[in-house]
């Protein structure tokens, strides 16, 4: 079955929230965009770019852990992948100042 058309990312946001719905989920995302931005500023206080390629990888797979683990489903970067970047930072974002719970 494909997914359903989304046409703007308040459409998106809202599903992917759906399927950001588990406890486990939303930690292992926050977790790996920690991760990720922490080694970005290490590439950049340390002129190592090399650790932002590390960053993506703590990112993406502790994501995926989530999703496959946890969720059980399959995450949207594969269907909307920049949405989804975006929607990982919202979510970060919102759970950072407690508009959204873990």
């Amino acid at each position: 079955m494909s997914a359903p058309s989304t046409n703007t990312f308040a459409e998106f946001y809202h599903r992917y929230l759906r399927e950001h719905s588990q406890r486990g989920t939303r930690i292992f995302h926050f977790v790996g965009t920690s991760l990720f931005l922490a080694a970005t500023g290490l590439a950049v206080a340390w002129q190592r770019p090399w650790l932002i390629l590390g960053g993506v990888v703590a990112a993406y797979g502790c994501a995926w852990v989530g999703h496959f683990f946890v969720e059980r489903n399959r995450p949207a970067t594969f269907q909307h992948p920049w949405w989804s970047l975006l929607g990982d930072f919202r979510l970060y974002w919102e759970l950072l100042r407690g508009r959204e719970k873990f």
